[in-house]
């Protein structure tokens, strides 16, 4: 089968993660893959399979004023038209609603079904009115809308017929590290971590504010990731006189090497889709600490067997767990013995089958 699948860019992220995973267990098993970005492939983060094949443009950048907007998009769909007629795939996934929606115009008239992947919360993050338009229209030319979670298929319902609706999750994957740990600074122990672009939806500003309040001086908190509300999160950081306890080391390109180390794995998420962050920690035997936000933490966490479930942007609840199991060492470990099961409940080979049995049928 040869399968097209179409992102902004590989440049970090979890969606972007999720489609080199996809990616590269189809060429493993022998189907002709190609990945288009409209990003160029210098940004590329995540590793790609040798036998997937590339298609980058070069074509991401900000429009100055709607013509520009206009002439830039249609750039892109028509550079995206020609790639597929060059391609001929059988099947094409838009990962995003704005890559989705590209992907539908540049089928027009072509015979090549189209799967639309979300992997956000549109209550959360709307489009802007004429992305959100377009997207209403242009869905219905899908021949299939795959949502992470149940409660992202009820809210996708409102719009859209429910046989076109999927629910599929992200895939855990095994974590693999290549050689000794090359972590380029010192970690301090005991610590807590969390991971994730700094941008405001990961909520490390509430994150920040709990640690402050834990008044447990011998833990530190490490997290992880690059984003632009860096310079609003270290003045955070001195504002609360957090300097000698909080890292913000940047992206690390072997995260597990810092998560195996950690004591807990906190995520603080305003809102997400299926969260990879929570997933991976919990692979490597991290008890977890989340907000029960909007969608995805409630269907990766069992509160109380694996991790822990606290009300969604309650600074105070979220204190509270962290003081808990910062002071029961006994709880943390017991926590920890069951979260690595999160790679049995959505392993790759469970949620890849989905996949396939979805392409088949629109074929």
């Amino acid at each position: 089968m040869k399968i097209a699948m179409g992102i902004s860019s590989l440049g970090g992220g979890g969606a972007e993660r999720v489609l080199s995973v996809m990616a590269n267990y189809w060429a493993e098993k022998g189907e002709q893959v190609t990945v288009i970005t409209l990003a160029h492939q210098e940004r590329d983060v995540y590793r790609l399979d040798e036998r997937v094949e590339r298609a980058a443009f070069g074509l991401e950048r900000d429009s100055r004023g709607v013509w520009d907007a206009l002439r830039n998009n249609l750039v892109r769909i028509l550079s995206l038209r020609r790639t597929l007629r060059k391609v001929r795939p059988d099947v094409v996934i838009g990962f995003s609603e704005h890559m989705s929606v590209m992907m539908l115009l540049a089928t027009l008239g072509l015979p090549i079904p189209v799967i639309v992947f979300e992997h956000t919360d549109p209550r959360r993050a709307p489009l802007e009115r004429s992305w959100g338009l377009l997207r209403r229209w242009s869905y219905h030319r899908a021949k299939g809308i795959v949502l992470l979670t149940e409660e992202l298929r009820t809210v996708a319902a409102k719009n859209w017929p429910e046989k076109m609706l999927h629910v599929i999750p992200n895939p855990a994957v095994v974590v693999e590290e290549s050689g000794e740990a090359s972590i380029p600074f010192a970690l301090p122990k005991p610590f807590i971590v969390a991971m994730g672009r700094l941008v405001p939806l990961k909520g490390f500003n509430l994150l920040l504010e709990a640690f402050s309040r834990c008044g447990r001086d011998g833990w530190s908190l490490v997290i992880l990731g690059e984003g632009e509300e860096r310079p609003q999160l270290e003045q955070l950081v001195q504002t609360l006189g957090l300097e000698q306890r909080v890292l913000l080391p940047g992206r690390v390109d072997e995260p597990s090497h810092v998560l195996r180390q950690a004591e807990i794995f906190v995520l603080s998420s305003r809102y997400e889709g299926f969260p990879m962050a929570l997933v991976e920690a919990m692979a490597c035997g991290l008890p977890a600490i989340s907000f029960d936000c909007p969608t995805g933490p409630a269907d990766i966490v069992r509160d109380g067997v694996d991790g822990l479930l606290v009300e969604h942007e309650n600074v105070s609840a979220l204190t509270s767990a962290m003081v808990r199991l910062m002071d029961d060492e006994q709880e943390r470990l017991r926590l920890a013995a069951s979260a690595p099961e999160v790679m049995e409940r959505f392993c790759i080979e469970k949620v890849m089958g989905r996949w396939d049995r979805l392409l088949d049928s629109v074929r």
